[in-house]
């Protein structure tokens, strides 16, 4: 859920803008990489997050002029639930059977 419709400071914008790049970053690298991925699937999904909060910070930086705008703070969420998921994941594979 986008947080309500308010006032924002330029330095926020840009904050907001450039970690929603870097949560991009991290997703698209868990996808690639398979790290701690139990499936394929969750490859996917991390690849869809990735793509959708990279397009999204793409458009905010270079294309947006003003007006309002989404903030979506799970976009920050994900990416720590994403690692989570992976050392638990690698915990799991490590774990001696018995």
């Amino acid at each position: 859920m986008p947080l309500a419709a308010t006032e924002v400071s330029d330095s926020t914008f840009l904050l907001y803008s450039v970690l929603l790049a870097v949560s991009g970053l991290i997703m698209l690298a868990f996808a690639i990489t398979g790290f701690g991925a139990p499936t394929v699937g969750a490859r996917l999904l991390n690849g869809l997050f990735g793509l959708g909060f990279v397009g999204y910070s793409v458009y905010l930086l270079f294309i947006f002029d003003g007006g309002s705008f989404a903030m979506f703070w799970y976009a920050f969420i994900v990416p720590i639930l994403a690692i989570v998921q992976a050392v638990k994941s690698m915990r799991r594979k490590s774990a001696p059977a018995q």
